[in-house]
């Protein structure tokens, strides 16, 4: 009998978690990976920055006045790692940080107009490449696509996911 089980009862559903299968999925997600950075990566490296940057630019654009604590959380990033990062975008003047009102000790993030302009060239790469993936794959695979990469992310990770799609910070 194949691996996956045999005819009739759901088994030959179950063809897609042979080894080969997952093998061949894991390629295609390294290969889509490069291709989906390969944009923001050549704009970035104009600028002496890195993925980190990129990230960093998309999460403060995706939630104006983040913390800093939020965004160590969010990136999952030491604290050493987006402090470099941050310092590269605050001195290159496109990110501001302002002291919260509420508690001193707090820095809120904002993009400046020069870090929106930079946070639209690496997404705006992203999202015509996403655009042209889901047209050209349908939105049953579209919605599968997404439960697959939702079903992959640890508890954490998933929570702080949620709350940004749902609207949260």
């Amino acid at each position: 009998m194949a691996e996956g089980g045999g005819a009739g009862g759901g088994g030959e559903g179950l063809l897609f978690l042979t080894d080969d299968q997952l093998r061949r999925g894991i390629e295609a997600m390294f290969f889509a990976y490069r291709a989906f950075t390969a944009d923001p990566d050549r704009i970035l490296a104009e600028h002496d920055y890195g993925r980190a940057h990129h990230r960093a630019l998309h999460f403060i654009h995706r939630c104006p006045g983040t913390t800093v604590t939020n965004l160590l959380a969010v990136l999952g990033v030491t604290k050493q790692s987006l402090n470099r990062v941050l310092r590269a975008l605050v001195e290159d003047g496109h990110v501001s940080s302002r002291v919260g009102q509420t508690d001193r000790r707090e820095r809120h993030l904002y993009l400046t107009p020069k870090g929106e302009a930079l946070e639209r060239a690496l997404s705006g790469a992203q999202r015509a490449r996403m655009r042209a993936a889901y047209r050209a794959a349908g939105p049953e695979a579209v919605a599968g696509f997404r439960q697959v990469l939702e079903a992959m992310m640890d508890g954490e990770t998933r929570r702080h996911y949620l709350r940004l799609r749902d609207g949260g910070a």
